[in-house]
Formats: structure tokens, C-alpha cells, sequence
């Protein structure tokens, strides 16, 4: 029985990066071997097991073989005979296939440690082309590793161009698109993931709307003022076409986005139209607050202002409207709301009042 540090681990090691998760395979070991050294069973679909102490992954050695489409048409068999070179060339990237015994003594047989060195990131095997969610994986990992200038090798961008063409990326769930979409926002260059995605076409299949839509200008500007993912999501999605919001509507009922990242993104493509309009009256930035609800949700109107104003910087709109609208909540926020029900208002004629009342003090 042998214990190897895997995947990511040992690649962010090699770099210099901090390592976040440790992976571990298990050679020469059974599921039985597993339990009695005190290990915890938790895997479904194969034998997965947690340390008895750090609770860290351990997976026994594994072949795979496919079995149907999508990323989970696969079956596994494991076996105390499948050796760690076996192991490792079922996975996706080179620099993700590199292993490290006990000894510290590394496992490279598919030459991930040359294309760390030369920043490539290449398929390890023809089995690459199973699995489409390795696609995904790679846009991400493009965008990921950008900075420390990783590209994609040519090869396995045609491969990724193949299955696309062969229907392969039509099988990946929306849940599935979604973890990699918003684990490629948080990187520091995530116009990359859909630059990528774009030029093997899996961008049109997996997300039509952006492919049509992709707002490259926005996400960088929003990317480089270090935006939290909320905005980043919206400003690669919106627009200030007056068409924009019912794309927006779309990708996100079909991609099932959580409700903090659609509520941003569906309220700045409602207000992007009214926010370059010449003449930002009053009225209209009493509306544009209750549009936000800047009342009740001060961080999520916060969230919609930078998104708005960002476009406001790409596309030349009024620069200084997120500032006054910022004043204007606080003036709103002054009303003496406790006033007006001593004066006997209630009902229709209290929110009338509250609203001609905010009106003024914007005015």
C-alpha cells in the first residue's frame, strides 16, 4: 500500500503557489484495507475514503472506461494492481498529472513538470475527448493561470474543437456550466474562460445568450477595479440594449443562477437603458432608486451603481450618476417618515406622501 499526493497539490507546489486542498491515491490497497487502517468511506461512484485524522481525500487507484455522454458516463474499476502511471492518465492536463510518493520523490510520466516550465496547458491522453466538462476545466484553468502566463496548447484546443463538433458539450448540465462560470469570475482574468470557450464554439452551446452578448470591455474594466463576482457576472451578460435584459432572463432561468448574482444582473440590464438617457431628471433617479431597491438592499444597490457605472466608463453615460444617486438614498433615507403619519396619512395617501416627499428632498 503506497500514498501519493495528486492534481492540484503538486502542480501549485511546483509553482510556488499556496496550496489550498490536498488529494490523495492510494496503490496496492483494497476498499477492506481502507476500513481497517480507519479509514471513512464517502464515495458513490467509487472508492473515496477520508483520512481518520485530517479528514483529507483518499482515493484508491483507478481506471476508467466511457460508458455513455456527458461527464458522468463513465465506469470506474479499481484494483490493488493499478499502478499510479495508470491512475494519473485518466486525468485532464499534464501539470495535473504529475504525483508525489512519501519520499517526496515526484511521479511524472506525461511530462507535466516541462509544460509547468513552458506554461502550456496540454491534454494528457485522447481519453481527454470523453469527458466534456474538461473543456469548461480547461477555459477556467486559462483564465486561472493567465498571470503566470499559461496558454492553452494548440493540440488540445482542436480536441476541444472536436468535441464540440461531435455533440459532446451538449451533455453538460446547467449546474455544471454555472461551478465553473463563477469559479472562472473569481480568477484574475476572466475574460479568458469565455475567449476560450468561444473559440472552440462550446460558448454558443453551452451559453447562446453570451455568445451573442459577451460584454469582453465590461468584465475586464470590472476585473481590473476588483469587483466582487456579483458585478463581474453582470457586466458580462448586460448591455444597454433595450433587448438585453430578456437575454439576461434566459441564460439565468436555464443556467438556474442563484438569486444574488441574478437579481444584480437582471436589475442592471432593466436600468442600463434609462442610465444613458440625456436627460436624468428628478423623477427619473427617484425611480432608478426604487428600480435598485437602494431602501431596503443598500449592498445590492451598491452592486447594481458599480455595474451601471462601469458600463457608464465603456460606452460613454453620464459618469456621475452613480455618485448622485448615492446622495440621493441619503437624502430619501432623511424623510421623516414618523412626520407624515402625525399629520393623519395612512394607506394610499401615506406612500403618496412619501413619495412626493422624497422627490423634494432629491430636488
Amino acid at each position: 500500500m503506497k500514498t501519493y499526493l495528486v492534481g492540484g497539490a503538486v502542480r501549485d507546489e511546483l509553482l510556488g503557489l499556496p496550496v489550498k486542498d490536498r488529494d490523495w491515491v492510494v496503490t496496492g490497497a483494497t476498499p477492506d484495507d481502507m476500513l481497517k487502517a480507519g479509514y471513512k468511506p464517502v464515495g458513490l461512484d467509487f472508492p473515496v475514503f477520508l483520512h481518520p485524522k485530517t479528514k483529507e481525500e483518499y482515493a484508491l487507484a483507478r481506471t476508467e472506461r466511457k460508458s455513455g455522454h456527458g461527464y458522468a458516463g463513465f465506469v470506474f474499476h479499481t484494483s490493488p494492481d493499478i499502478t499510479v502511471e495508470e491512475d494519473l492518465l485518466r486525468r485532464d492536463l499534464t501539470i495535473n498529472a504529475i504525483a508525489k510518493d512519501e519520499n517526496d520523490n515526484l511521479v511524472d510520466p506525461y511530462h507535466g513538470q516541462k509544460d509547468l516550465t513552458n506554461r502550456i496547458l496540454r491534454h494528457v491522453s485522447p481519453a481527454f475527448r470523453e469527458d466534456p466538462l474538461r473543456i469548461l476545466r480547461v477555459a477556467r484553468f486559462a483564465a486561472r493561470f493567465a498571470e503566470q502566463g499559461f496558454t492553452v496548447a494548440e493540440e488540445t484546443r482542436q480536441l476541444m474543437q472536436k468535441m464540440v463538433q461531435e455533440g459532446e458539450a451538449s451533455w453538460l448540465v446547467a449546474e455544471r456550466v454555472w461551478q465553473e462560470t463563477i469559479r472562472a469570475l473569481e480568477s484574475t482574468a476572466p475574460v479568458i474562460y469565455f475567449q476560450e470557450l468561444e473559440s472552440c464554439g462550446a460558448l454558443n452551446v453551452v451559453m447562446p445568450e453570451l455568445a451573442v452578448s459577451f460584454n469582453e470591455q465590461a468584465l475586464s474594466l470590472a476585473t481590473q477595479k476588483n469587483c466582487d463576482v456579483t458585478v463581474r457576472f453582470a457586466c458580462s451578460l448586460c448591455s444597454t440594449d433595450s433587448t438585453s435584459l430578456k437575454s439576461v432572463k434566459a441564460l439565468c432561468k436555464r443556467m438556474k443562477v442563484p438569486s444574488q448574482y441574478r437579481e444584480v444582473a437582471e436589475v442592471t440590464a432593466r436600468i442600463l437603458p434609462q442610465w444613458f438617457k440625456g436627460d436624468i431628471t428628478p423623477e427619473l433617479r427617484l425611480k432608478l432608486l426604487q428600480q435598485t431597491d437602494g431602501f431596503r438592499r443598500p449592498e445590492r444597490f451598491q452592486q447594481i451603481l458599480t455595474a451601471c457605472h462601469i458600463f457608464s466608463e465603456v460606452s460613454g453615460g453620464n459618469r456621475k450618476l452613480s455618485t448622485q444617486l448615492t446622495a440621493d438614498l441619503e437624502k430619501c433615507k432623511a424623510v421623516d417618515v414618523q412626520a407624515l403619519i402625525a399629520q393623519g396619512l395612512k394607506g394610499k395617501e401615506l406612500a403618496e406622501g412619501i413619495q412626493q416627499a422624497r422627490l423634494e428632498a432629491i430636488q
